[in-house]
């Protein structure tokens, strides 16, 4: 397979669509150097991206956070986000847009730099092994922390925030894991490297609370479901200690949907009713709200 900057297809790039292999930056670009970009991960299901206009919201959000604005509305870049899809001749797949500070200026301090945006999609099918939706995920415990929200922008979808999110999620498979469940820093339960996590007891959702990490818009997108139904569902703080009470634990993120989880360190867990059937939700929703969608827009 080619790597990703030597495939076909059409990238949009602060504004107009280019080809794939065009779609370069400069060496001395400043988030290159200093982690200053802000991104999203969408799924397009039969054509449509799911949460889309939610999903550049966050974008928006993010780069606010991150002390630059984005030179296009939402509204643009959700145009924009269908164009690549058209453009790729794509139906299902996954779209990534990304903000970045550019190469103007270089040091900490970046106020000349220009603000980039870039959206490209590709053919990605699942994210883990999909017989782990019958068996469940294996995973392990983190070593690194989701950090403090005094010491880092944590509720942004900020690049740099991922570093140790890759080093944990490599430590964990080359130790024969799918993943990593990291604490926050005070040692309370988090999330996976790239997914929010869920547990089940005595028919009760349990999710960690999440302020340090992000609220995923696929983490609400499920606790709605759950409400809908009539499964009780608790926010709260969850220790590494408590996770031998309960029966089940899935996970949820646009690029790993919703996964059952059979393990994480000693403890082990069922792939349960509720599991299968908030996945079986979850796979209805995305394909039911995408045709919508498309309906609308042809109306």
């Amino acid at each position: 397979m080619a790597t990703y900057d030597q495939r076909d297809g059409y990238i949009w790039f602060n504004g107009e669509l280019i080809p794939w292999s065009d779609a370069r930056v400069h060496l001395l670009t400043h988030a290159l150097h200093y982690g200053s970009a802000v991104f999203e991960g969408m799924r397009a299901y039969n054509g449509e991206i799911f949460k889309l206009t939610e999903h550049n919201q966050r974008l928006h959000k993010s780069a606010e956070i991150l002390d630059f604005a984005i030179p296009y509305s939402v509204a643009e870049l959700d145009k924009a986000a269908r164009d690549v899809l058209r453009a790729n001749k794509l139906t299902d797949a996954y779209v990534r847009p990304i903000a970045w500070r550019g190469s103007e200026q270089m040091g900490v301090s970046a106020q000349k730099t220009k603000i980039n945006v870039a959206i490209a999609a590709w053919d990605w099918g699942a994210y883990f092994d999909p017989a782990a939706r019958e068996t469940g995920l294996k995973l392990t415990f983190g070593k690194y922390r989701r950090p403090d929200p005094a010491t880092a922008p944590v509720h942004s979808k900020a690049a740099g925030l991922y570093m140790i999110c890759t080093i944990e999620k490599h430590r964990a498979e080359r130790a024969g894991f799918a993943d990593a469940v990291m604490l926050d820093w005070r040692g309370r339960i988090a999330e996976c490297t790239g997914a929010n996590i869920f547990f089940v007891k005595d028919g009760v959702i349990y999710t960690p609370t999440p302020d340090c990490f992000l609220d995923g818009i696929t983490r609400r997108t499920v606790i709605g479901l759950a409400k809908e139904r009539g499964i009780k569902l608790v926010e709260k703080t969850i220790m590494p200690e408590e996770l031998g009470g309960f029966t089940e634990c899935f996970i949820t993120g646009t690029a790993a949907e919703v996964m059952p989880v059979a393990s994480i360190g000693d403890y082990q867990f069922k792939v349960g009713d509720i599991t299968r059937a908030l996945m079986a939700d979850y796979t209805a929703l995305t394909h039911h709200e995408t045709a919508r969608t498309k309906v609308a827009a042809a109306g």
